[in-house]
């Protein structure tokens, strides 16, 4: 009995033992998780700066990117604008180009203008203006596109290669907070393992009814899950410590470095950007000057502009060199006029010929008569300039004589240059045969003779030209015939001269027909025959007279050659075509302009007139 009661109070004692035990565990794991709290919250703490440096990179990733594109930006600005100026100046180029003087003698007389010197000036400094344009659009291209075009490419490689640092060492605390947690997780576990064990070695030693080697096993078993979470103690610590080390490292130094990189690379092209802008300024800044110089040329050129000189040389391009006709004469129709031979007339056909080719001035005249109508044909102007009035005949044929000058000296200059070079042969065989010269100095002497005729030649139609040039000095003289009834007195009376279109002189008859003496064997014969020389048509009556005021050469067909103050028939008026048809003798009839000659009329005209 004592035993028994023995035994129930031992058992009493081990289960309020257990129940210390229990009650005494539950406090050390409470203790043990406040204890443990502190690190959990640092933890949580490196966690949440974990996930911060996490969302940090991702705003400087996608910042840096926007930074890249706004620079492509700019650069695509920059590139339009060179593409406007490259277009710009073509089409300034082409707009130049459009309107200069085409190479023709239009060119040569327009330069004789101070207002198309100016236009031409001003075209060219305008091309000018479209190079600096170039100058702009290469400047751009080569100072900025291209300089950002390789910053770009070595902007994006360093962000890569900053970013990927960047992630590499976020990689790299990541993995060493999981080997952290990993320890931190078997470090629990051991724990929690030794605690049971070492709750059911004591359990199994309060046991009086387990055996002796169950308790031994027990105790080995709790000794060793104490020994693993001993060990598992050390490397929790020891991982730790290494964390807390890499963590310090990656948040004080690592990520630090990484982000002043970041920045500094920011800070590297927010300032390229200012320079290109700068640059951007300076490109056109550079060439303002070169602009300005061309623009002060445009002005130079405009206020180069004479109008009084260009007047001056319009009036010299166009001056004739013709005087202007004298007082009209005053024909007395009160008295009864025969027609007699004057005094002044040309009488003589070819003798007039020979006078109007030497004393010719006007146009040439192509015409061909088809049944009394005559069509003008274009003709190329003969050697002589003499289709050219007198003052525009005399600055042709000087420019004609600078130009044989010109070409004179300068075969002089070949022919000295050549006999330099034979003395050179004479005097240093060697370098050269004397007489292989020879032949191109024969040639150059023969052009020298050749073109020393041909001054020669101008010369003497230019004094020939100067000769008949009017001076300041000549005076009208007057002359004139009045014819007497009985047909044989011939009076002067209001007559004048007129000058020719090249100055010359002649004497004009007041009679309005110039007769011509005409010895006739017969003098019962009053009527003449004339031989038509207009195989289609019958003798005309004549109609009146008329009096040549210019020479006129007549070499076409159906034209007749006058001298100046020449009288002739006429026999057909001007029908509105401005020729008009005159009769020189019975043998010789044409058409001579009408502006040439001066008409008048009979107002009874008779059939056919007689040669006295």
């Amino acid at each position: 009995m004592k035993a028994v009661t023995m035994l129930r109070r031992r058992s009493e004692f081990f289960v309020f033992l257990d129940s210390v035990r229990s009650v005494k565990s539950e406090k050390e794991e409470q203790k043990e998780e406040e204890q443990l709290s502190p690190c959990e919250e640092y933890l949580q703490v490196l966690l949440q700066m974990k996930m911060t440096s996490a969302d940090q990179f991702d705003n400087l990733e996608k910042h840096t990117q926007w930074g890249i594109e706004y620079l492509e930006k700019y650069t695509k600005f920059v590139k339009e604008r060179s593409e406007i100026e490259t277009n710009y100046a073509k089409q300034i180029r082409n707009l130049s180009k459009k309107y200069q003087p085409k190479k023709n003698s239009r060119e040569e007389e327009e330069s004789k203008y101070t207002f198309c010197r100016a236009f031409l000036t001003t075209l060219n400094e305008l091309n000018d203006y479209a190079g600096q344009h170039e100058v702009i659009a290469e400047n751009l291209t080569s100072q900025i596109i291209a300089e950002l075009s390789r910053y770009l490419q070595e902007l994006k490689s360093e962000r890569k290669s900053h970013f990927h640092e960047g992630r590499k060492a976020q990689q790299h605390i990541e993995s060493s907070w999981k080997q952290l947690e990993s320890s931190k997780r078997k470090f629990e576990r051991d724990c929690k393992e030794a605690d049971r064990a070492q709750q059911y070695f004591e359990k199994m030693d309060a046991d009086i009814n387990v055996t002796k080697a169950d308790v031994e096993k027990a105790r080995q078993q709790a000794q060793m899950r104490h020994q693993m979470a001993a060990d598992s103690k050390n490397d929790y610590s020891s991982y730790l410590q290494k964390f807390n080390q890499e963590q310090n490292e990656h948040y004080f130094t690592v990520i630090p470095n990484i982000f002043q990189k970041l920045q500094d690379m920011e800070e590297k092209r927010i300032e390229r950007i200012g320079a290109c802008m700068k640059t951007f300024a300076d490109v056109d800044r550079q060439v303002l000057p070169i602009v300005g110089k061309c623009l002060d040329g445009m002005t130079k050129a405009a206020e180069s502009i004479e109008p009084k000189s260009d007047s001056k040389q319009v009036v010299e391009s166009y001056k004739s060199g013709f005087e202007p006709p004298g007082d009209v004469e005053f024909e007395d129709y009160g008295q009864a006029m025969k027609r007699t031979a004057s005094d002044t007339s040309l009488t003589n056909p070819r003798e007039a010929k020979e006078k109007s080719a030497g004393k010719s001035k006007g146009k040439l005249w192509p015409f061909i008569k088809n049944k009394n109508k005559l069509s003008l044909k274009l003709g190329s102007g003969p050697e002589d300039f003499s289709h050219l009035p007198p003052e525009q005949r005399r600055k042709k044929l000087q420019g004609k004589l600078d130009e044989l000058n010109k070409d004179i000296q300068k075969e002089m200059d070949q022919r000295d240059a050549l006999t330099k070079m034979k003395d050179v042969y004479v005097k240093n065989p060697q370098m050269g045969d004397p007489t292989s010269v020879d032949p191109r100095l024969s040639e150059i002497g023969q052009n020298i003779e050749k073109l020393q005729s041909e001054v020669q030649k101008f010369e003497g139609w230019l004094a020939e030209v100067e000769e008949r040039m009017p001076s300041k000095s000549d005076t009208h003289r007057r002359s004139g015939l009045y014819e007497t009834q009985n047909n044989t007195t011939v009076g002067n009376n209001c007559a004048q001269d007129r000058e020719s279109p090249d100055g010359s002189y002649t004497e004009e008859q007041n009679s309005e027909t110039q007769v011509k003496a005409n010895i006739n064997p017969n003098p019962t014969s009053t009527t003449p025959e004339f031989d038509d020389e207009f195989d289609d048509e019958e003798a005309l009556p004549t109609i009146g007279t008329c009096k040549a005021l210019y020479p006129f050469e007549g070499h076409n067909e159906g034209t007749i050659a006058v001298a100046e103050g020449e009288l002739l028939y006429v026999i057909e008026e001007d029908k509105g075509d401005g020729w008009t048809r005159v009769r020189r003798n019975e043998d010789e009839e044409g058409y001579v302009p009408t502006s040439y000659v001066e008409v008048f009329l009979e107002t009874n005209a008779k059939g056919a007139m007689t040669y006295i």
